[in-house]
């Protein structure tokens, strides 16, 4: 039985886990050892839904949610406070928890460090306001997308570099001549993940929020990584999301984190134009309005 929420309770969908392996025992369910959420399944290894008699994979994160109903799993149910516009919050399950989470759980910023964040979407962005307030000193954002980066420096970002114009890395260095301290990639692209380490300090961290979509390896000079420079992959921001949602959803209420602004609502039928929107940059983050 579901004893967690009751009806009437605003809830944000975020991703599932086992709640029994060591991981989530450990508070880092982002790490279930029993979730599969790239294969759109349940924990066990189930699906909630089929269609004539085949298995619909219709789970992503165990959150997919473009209907009027969802069928969740309950530790995968966040709690949120009723004064908060709920219809903006769908997002901080997945994408705005993990920018803001690979800064504020995984870097851990301290005030005075430096980032450079690589591609200026939902994620980078997240990030970017997540440093702005951790009290970093430089934060520089890099798209393709000169709208982005303008809403970029709006949200805190102190340089920012339109990519496409000579080496990002030796662009970086200019600003930052002994590199920065942390540097995030959310394009999944391997070429921009190496430029992502060039540009770190020594001691400095790297950290990516998704592979090559076409399986491409990353080619990785060693020499570099011998001053102690480090490569990190994660997951959702190795966040647990029933504190770190209700945190982003707090420090939005108070005016620190607006990730209202990434945010534009189309209707169900804009579906279409949702998805043009995103890929040509007018829109960072769709939200869209079922029926």
């Amino acid at each position: 039985a579901v004893t967690k929420v009751v009806p009437g309770d605003h809830v944000v969908m975020s991703f599932g886990s086992c709640g029994r392996c060591p991981s989530c025992l450990d508070a880092e369910p982002a790490y279930c050892y029993n979730a599969d959420h790239f294969g759109c399944t349940r924990p066990e290894g189930e699906h909630y839904l089929s269609a004539d008699g085949e298995p619909v994979h219709g789970d992503f994160f165990n959150q997919s949610s473009f209907a009027t109903h969802a069928i969740g799993q309950e530790r995968g149910i966040v709690k949120v406070r009723k004064d908060a516009p709920l219809e903006l919050l769908g997002p901080l399950g997945c994408g705005i928890q993990t920018g803001a989470g690979t800064v504020l759980n995984v870097f851990k910023m301290k005030p005075g460090q430096t980032l450079a964040v690589f591609g200026a979407g939902s994620l980078g962005l997240s990030a970017v306001m997540a440093a702005k307030l951790s009290g970093a000193s430089r934060i520089i954002a890099i798209d393709l997308h000169p709208r982005r980066l303008q809403l970029a420096t709006e949200l805190g970002a102190t340089e920012v570099i339109e990519a496409g114009g000579g080496p990002v890395a030796t662009r970086i260095l200019d600003l930052v001549p002994h590199g920065v301290n942390f540097s995030f990639d959310t394009s999944g692209v391997a070429s921009v993940m190496n430029d992502a380490i060039d540009s770190l300090a020594p001691h400095g961290t790297f950290c990516f929020a998704t592979a090559p979509l076409d399986g491409s390896d990353l080619v990785l000079p060693l020499r570099p990584l011998m001053k102690n420079r480090k490569i990190r992959g994660q997951m959702e921001g190795s966040s647990n999301p029933e504190v770190f949602i209700p945190k982003l959803v707090d420090l939005f209420m108070q005016g620190q984190f607006p990730f209202d602004r990434l945010a534009r609502f189309y209707d169900f039928d804009d579906i279409a134009q949702a998805i043009h929107d995103s890929e040509t940059g007018e829109t960072v983050k769709p939200i869209l309005r079922m029926g």
